[in-house]
């Protein structure tokens, strides 16, 4: 019962027949005090109109009453009773002290007062100065009292009546209202039992468009789940990616961390099967040694880009941001002598070193990687100018570019180049520039990349 009541339907359906029983009590009791004032008015009326008879002698009128209260000697009140055995009305004397104390207790204002007798129900009197005592004449209530006791039933009936109609209407009117919540909500459900735990998910359910018409409180819903939908179906298409690329980083990762375990384990052996070749065991310990560093630097990359995810703090001091440049581009020349360095210092820094805070040791491996990432995909010849400002360094290479394809990703961990498009074949593991925004994004800058057939730029900005 407690969850059929719970549904938005049934809450309405209840509210609307709640204000409309209300709503009828109210008018049911207005109706009554409306009619009982009216009614009390008629008779109030009548017994006036009645004074000037009942003065001279009782009246004929069922049930109307005249008392003769003198100031000296007995009290008789009259009543003209109902005919009976097809006799007419006939006047009774009644006796009993507490009528005639009742009836003498009437105020003499000129009004009409509800007075109730023993054994005679309830009156509406009119008291008057007579010569030598007090008139009182009266009118019952019953009538008054029956008239409102059939207007209550009635009333109590139509109330009834115009319940089971507000209810039964309310409850068409409401269900055909909310029909355009339960398409929404079908749409919600069968999104609902789509596989989005893994995989490639396409979540094609939509709100039909007349649902999604945002000046109706349903449209509003229909248009925000929509718009949910479109984000889930973005981020599971960027999870999907994600996946994607650890799935390739970790064959790649495999891969370039097999290549060198299989030289060291051959040059290992080389060197245990031939103990008494002098130079053959100190290259296979050179090799050994080479496979080593390679794999130190692979693990110390990947070591790296997780301490920067957990938020690890950086290094913050003054770095000469000209002299760290001069250096990089110095041994540059000396990795790449076949392409042209030129560094390109503003007159001022000379007298005003360029300084920026931050972590020496780290930003020098990001110029390190960005002039090393110029080396490598590009054809010798090539020109490459590295900018100093006093808000970071730019580097630009007249080579061929990157890949189209690629420019949207290059900053993503795992994202690797073409082999063919590099100068020797080599290419790397995909961490080189996924490192140099890690690092320069701790640092509280930005790196931003524009590539065209001779003309790539990658633009470093840091905090002063």
């Amino acid at each position: 019962m407690r969850r059929h009541l719970a549904s938005l339907t049934s809450r309405l359906v209840l509210t609307t027949v709640a204000l409309v029983l209300l709503v009828s009590l109210l008018i049911g009791a207005a109706t009554t005090l409306s009619m009982r004032s009216y009614l009390l008015d008629q008779l109030d009326q009548q017994v006036r109109q009645s004074v000037r008879v009942a003065a001279g002698g009782p009246g004929s009128e069922i049930g109307q009453l005249r008392a003769i209260l003198p100031d000296e000697g007995s009290s008789r009140v009259e009543v003209v009773q109902p005919p009976s055995a097809g006799e007419p009305p006939r006047q009774v004397q009644v006796t009993g002290g507490t009528v005639t104390d009742r009836l003498d207790a009437v105020p003499r204002d000129g009004e009409t007062h509800t007075v109730s007798l023993p054994e005679l129900g309830e009156y509406r009197v009119l008291a008057i100065t007579a010569d030598g005592g007090v008139v009182v004449v009266g009118l019952p209530q019953d009538q008054v009292a029956s008239t409102l006791s059939r207007l209550v039933w009635l009333e109590v009936l139509f109330a009834m009546l115009a319940t089971a109609i507000g209810a039964g209407a309310a409850l068409v009117v409401v269900r055909r209202q909310l029909r355009p919540l339960r398409e929404v909500a079908a749409t919600a459900h069968s999104v609902a039992a789509l596989p989005l735990g893994s995989g490639r998910v396409d979540i094609a359910e939509r709100v039909p468009d007349h649902l999604t018409d945002e000046r109706t409180e349903v449209g509003q819903v229909g248009a925000a789940l929509n718009t949910l939908l479109a984000h889930v179906e973005t981020s599971l298409g960027a999870r999907h990616r994600s996946e994607q690329q650890v799935r390739q980083f970790v064959a790649d990762a495999s891969h370039e961390l097999r290549s060198p375990l299989a030289t060291i384990a051959g040059y290992t052996e080389l060197a245990r099967r031939r103990p008494d070749d002098a130079a053959g065991v100190r290259t296979a310990l050179d090799k050994v040694e080479e496979e080593s560093g390679r794999m130190t630097s692979l693990v110390e990359d990947l070591l790296l880009l997780a301490r920067l995810d957990a938020g690890r703090p950086l290094d913050r001091a003054p770095v000469d941001l000209t002299r760290l440049l001069l250096e990089a581009v110095s041994d540059a020349r000396v990795v790449a002598p076949d392409h042209r360095w030129r560094l390109d210092v503003p007159d001022d820094a000379v007298d005003a070193p360029y300084e920026v805070l931050g972590d020496e040791l780290r930003l020098h491996q990001v110029v390190t990687n960005l002039l090393s990432n110029a080396r490598r995909y590009t054809p010798p010849g090539t020109t490459v100018t590295v900018t100093v400002r006093r808000d970071g360094f730019s580097v630009h290479d007249d080579g061929p570019g990157f890949p189209p394809d690629l420019v949207a990703h290059a900053f993503e961990r795992f994202a690797r180049g073409d082999a063919a498009r590099t100068r020797t074949g080599e290419v790397g593991v995909g961490l080189g520039l996924a490192l140099v925004q890690a690092i320069v994004t701790a640092h509280g800058g930005a790196v931003t990349l524009s590539s065209a057939a001779g003309d790539t730029t990658v633009d470093v900005s840091l905090p002063g």
